[in-house]
């Protein structure tokens, strides 16, 4: 593939340190989206475009923590203690009110009896004359093994805010207040092209068959993957020939019904990267090259439309790790704060170093590494941009400063691919 990561010539600008190319290109992902309304079962991963509001308490009523019997702490005060069972409330059951020196038989999530205020586990009694009565061994104290109305949610508060990303969690929690549906962003619809007549498509020709220089196109697979892990709707439009022409000509029609156009190649300074020079025509590129190491050959610009309006364009490296990480590190957040997300950081942890890095680089790096039975992180031996296999190997990346080595024990930051891969 085309656009290896090599030093820029003398007299050509600095390259753009990751947190300004990242700031620059969130202030550009202004969620102007829309919303659609989904049902909740469908809503895992959307992000929300208006607060869920809660129309009732959750529990609505106090209720039973556990089975065993209802009672009034007072009435059995001393270990010991019989009283009389009087009725029994199960789950869905509305109980009487619990007369003095009474217990009442009760259920997990049943209803309290008025008067009752604590629940004694059915562990800590032993029932008597076939139920008739129970003998109290482990005195409560009020309020015990009782839930109260609204300790979950309160009636009329916000359960969720606008801009979050729902989870598996958060779909629970909205469908136990009793919303089938949500209003939320429409998801972004991209366009995912590469570049490069080297790339040859699996299943199109045999590895035994690949011409010499050839190699297959493994960006298009797990870009699409990320893509739809981000929330998107993809079109995939394959390899685009390494032409001016032909560039250009895909880049505007895919401007057309898409609100991103994402490449992959084609980015960098060679005679037959064509991507650049082509944004530049149809449109505008307001970043290019970003300090960091795999992935400095990394475009953000936009594409103007024929009929009006424009199209996010980005272009990725070609080179599969590099590719990778740059989406991670930069595309995501993009994605999902076009999507109305709030929070889009990428959350790390303070792990221990179980490796020597002793050459430092000029540029910020994001190594390949992975957790070990001991707690540290080990890094995987090649760390070229090239080998696809560090990411698979790797559950994470270490985010390195630049200029900076690293000793065995050194403490450095961690980011798990579960968090950006979620």
């Amino acid at each position: 593939m085309t656009g290896a990561d090599v030093a820029p010539p003398p007299g050509r600008p600095p390259l753009m340190p990751l947190d300004e190319a990242l700031e620059r290109l969130l202030a550009q992902a202004a969620p102007t989206l829309g919303a659609e309304t989904v049902p909740t079962f469908d809503a895992d991963g959307r992000v929300l475009a208006r607060d869920v509001v809660s129309g009732l308490a959750v529990p609505p009523c106090d209720n039973s923590a556990m089975d065993g019997y209802a009672v009034r702490a007072a009435d059995c005060a001393a270990p010991g203690t019989v009283l009389d069972v009087t009725q029994r409330i199960a789950a869905g059951g509305i109980g009487a009110p619990l007369a003095p020196g009474s217990a009442a038989r009760i259920f997990t999530g049943a209803p309290m009896p008025a008067g009752a205020n604590a629940v004694v586990m059915q562990e800590d009694t032993q029932a008597l004359d076939g139920g008739a009565r129970v003998r109290i061994d482990a005195p409560p104290a009020s309020g015990r093994s009782v839930r109260l109305a609204g300790e979950d949610v309160a009636l009329g508060a916000v359960v969720l805010q606008k801009g979050e990303r729902l989870s598996p969690a958060s779909i629970g929690l909205v469908a136990g207040i009793g919303l089938n549906d949500l209003t939320v962003s429409r998801r972004p619809r991209v366009a995912l092209m590469a570049t490069g007549d080297e790339l040859a498509t699996p299943g199109a020709v045999a590895p035994e068959d690949l011409p010499p220089g050839a190699i297959y196109n493994s960006n298009r697979y797990f870009l699409n993957a990320l893509l739809r892990r981000a929330g998107c709707v993809v079109t995939d439009l394959g390899v685009v020939p390494d032409r001016a022409d032909a560039t250009r000509q895909a880049l505007q029609a895919a401007a057309r019904e898409h609100d991103l156009v994402l490449t992959s190649g084609g980015v960098s300074v060679g005679e037959e990267d064509h991507v650049k020079p082509a944004v530049e025509s149809l449109g505008t590129l307001d970043l290019w090259q970003v300090a960091m190491k795999p992935g400095k050959p990394f475009a953000y610009g936009r594409l103007r439309r024929a009929e009006g309006g424009q199209a996010h364009f980005i272009g990725l490296p070609g080179n599969p790790v590099s590719s990778f990480v740059t989406f991670l590190m930069l595309v995501r957040p993009f994605l999902l704060r076009l999507q109305g997300a709030v929070d889009v950081a990428m959350p790390s942890i303070a792990a221990r170093a179980d490796f020597t890095l002793a050459k430092a680089d000029k540029r910020r790096e994001f190594l390949r590494a992975r957790r070990n039975a001991s707690g540290g992180l080990d890094l995987f031996p090649n760390q070229g941009s090239g080998v696809l296999t560090s990411v698979h190997w790797a559950d994470g990346l270490i985010d390195h400063p630049a200029g900076a080595t690293i000793a065995q024990g050194d403490t450095v930051r961690f980011i798990p691919f579960s968090e950006l891969l979620a």
